[in-house]
């Protein structure tokens, strides 16, 4: 089990908390609950299905500051590429 807790400055909003829900239903095994005194969203995942940078995206689009609270999970830091880049001769 994944727990992550975000703090979103605006959350409280019950538009928001609307839209904040339909955008996280659609992620398999999350499971979230609202604080809605405090701004703070509290996600608990079964597995590392989305990363951190993917959260942050998700409340920017509702037009909210997402803010991690504490520690980071490994398993949610952003996923770096493996790839390279091609070189060419000169």
């Amino acid at each position: 089990m994944i727990e992550i807790e975000v703090y979103a400055a605006g959350v409280r909003n019950l538009e928001k908390i609307l839209e904040l829900d339909h955008e996280l239903e659609a992620i398999p095994g999350l499971h979230y609950k609202v604080d809605s005194n405090h701004d703070i969203v509290y996600m608990e995942l079964d597995s590392p299905t989305f990363t951190v940078t993917d959260i942050r995206a998700i409340f920017s689009k509702l037009a909210l500051n997402a803010k991690i609270v504490g520690t980071i999970p490994s398993e949610m830091s952003a996923k770096k590429s493996k790839t390279q880049p091609i070189k060419f001769p000169a």
